[in-house]
């Protein structure tokens, strides 16, 4: 079963641990967004440490074709955000 973890249930998850306002709360998140959207864009590798590591990598021009018509189509050069887990993440969700 999928479940979405939302920007607000994360936003109150912090008030209640910390006890600032909602609004200082969704600052503190969205700044954090911020600055690793922008770090990001500028090194295209971020780590975060004893999480784990986001890759910006280009993925090149290719042929592809629509699943329905089978027509055909160019898909343009794109960048894509990757992340791999770090071996403590990866410890702490196996239960070691």
């Amino acid at each position: 079963m999928r479940v979405n973890l939302t920007k607000k249930e994360i936003i109150n998850s912090i008030y209640m641990q910390i006890g600032y306002s909602k609004k200082i709360c969704e600052t503190l998140l969205d700044d954090f967004f911020d600055i690793l959207l922008e770090k990001l864009i500028t090194n295209r590798k971020v780590k975060i440490s004893k999480f784990g590591t986001f890759f910006l990598k280009e993925k090149k021009e290719r042929l592809g074709r629509n699943p329905k018509t089978r027509e055909k189509a160019i898909i343009k050069r794109r960048n894509v955000i990757t992340f791999k887990a770090s071996n403590e993440l990866k410890k702490h969700i196996n239960g070691e």
